[in-house]
């Protein structure tokens, strides 16, 4: 009898509008993700997402292999047996699954090929040190290597939203919600630190969108790269096969963005909310949702703002009464207080300064890592 019972997601990212640019087609295109599997199990399956597609996207060839192996197999991922890919606009698909020995730590690379013109505008940016991909021009899906002068580095990741492993019983996901600073560095920094920590029965599965909000969302299309609102994303992102646990860190850009229409007619005064609209936010949006599922929820404190071009006492004020709420309210099982780990002693507005990335929103890659270690030592004492 086999000893793996359950599908758990390995590997996962959200999906969002990319950034309108000027050339939104691509064609005779092969796209290359590396990821890290860190349960053992014997089958993979893949979530693909055109969301935030307008047109069908067809994939016409996909495969994933084992890396670091002197033979090279690649395995091809299928759809109802078909080697086609068919992702209907606005949906989701799931593929059959593939048969596949892993062991937890090995890695893997999924490659897309699409032959015909193709509207490449469901994907995310995401970063960190586990976190890029490569893009060819050509038909290399099934290829070991890729042609250097062909080939370039990514960190969109497009289509592909979802790895799931058949596995243990025992293991599971821990979700990782929010924004720009979630789809930056520090849930490559926690995956890396719970593996180095000995944990294994616990993936980390980033579910985050740049310059997204809880309350509302752009529908312009120098904007529309922010994504969903809150609302909106987190029941379609909470289909997280074996999840368990939950950290939101949202709301910032909720605060940050409006200036008024004399300054950028898409970001209005009215958007502006107080304390009590995020918090009513994130109870209706989030938590309720959550607690169907049966998740575990950590609350984590939104990160100082002072020098941030937008910067006003009355945002900060904003920020500081929610931060008090997401520490105190007990409809929370605990709480990530990354505000605390971050800023300055002396200054508790700003980043303390090695923190900083320079833009006075972001962390630098020390301020990531010292977020994960503040995720590590409240959950996994």
């Amino acid at each position: 009898m086999s000893q793996f019972s359950k599908w758990v997601a390995a590997w996962g990212n959200a999906t969002s509008i990319t950034d309108r640019k000027e050339a939104t087609y691509a064609k005779d295109l092969t796209l290359r993700y590396p990821v890290k599997i860190v349960f053992n199990g014997d089958k993979l399956r893949f979530h693909f997402s055109n969301l935030t597609g307008t047109e069908d996207v067809k994939i016409s060839r996909a495969f994933v292999a084992k890396c670091d192996e002197e033979k090279y197999n690649p395995l091809e991922i299928l759809l109802e047996g078909k080697a086609q890919l068919i992702i209907p606009a606005g949906k989701e698909i799931l593929s059959d699954p593939v048969q596949v020995q892993i062991q937890a730590g090995q890695r893997v690379e999924v490659s897309l090929y699409f032959e015909d013109f193709t509207q490449m505008n469901a994907g995310t940016v995401i970063t960190g040190p586990l976190s890029s991909g490569k893009y060819a021009y050509g038909n290399f899906a099934d290829k070991k290597e890729l042609p250097l002068d062909l080939t370039r580095n990514t960190n969109t990741f497009y289509f592909l939203n979802t790895i799931d492993i058949y596995t243990e019983e025992k293991n599971q996901a821990l979700v990782c919600f929010g924004d720009s600073i979630t789809a930056q560095s520090w849930p490559d920094y926690l995956a890396i630190k719970v593996w180095e920590s000995g944990f294994r029965d616990i993936s980390i599965i980033r579910r985050a969108v740049s310059g997204t909000r809880i309350l509302r969302q752009y529908d312009c299309i120098t904007y529309q790269a922010y994504g969903l609102k809150g609302q909106t994303r987190f029941p379609i992102e909470m289909k997280v096969a074996g999840a368990s646990q939950l950290i939101i860190q949202h709301g910032i850009n909720d605060i940050i963005h409006p200036v008024g229409k004399e300054v950028n007619v898409f970001r209005p005064w009215s958007d502006m909310p107080q304390s009590q609209d995020l918090i009513k936010g994130v109870q209706d949006f989030y938590i309720s949702h959550a607690k169907k599922l049966g998740l575990k929820i950590w609350s984590g404190t939104l990160l100082p703002i002072y020098g941030w071009r937008t910067y006003q006492p009355m945002r900060d004020k904003v920020r500081n009464e929610f931060n008090e709420w997401l520490r105190n309210s007990k409809e929370f099982d605990g709480c990530i207080d990354f505000d605390r780990a971050l800023r300055d002693p002396k200054n508790p507005q700003a980043f303390e300064k090695s923190f900083d990335s320079g833009d006075h929103l972001h962390p630098s890659e020390k301020g990531y890592q010292t977020m994960a270690a503040a995720v590590v030592k409240e959950i996994f004492k």
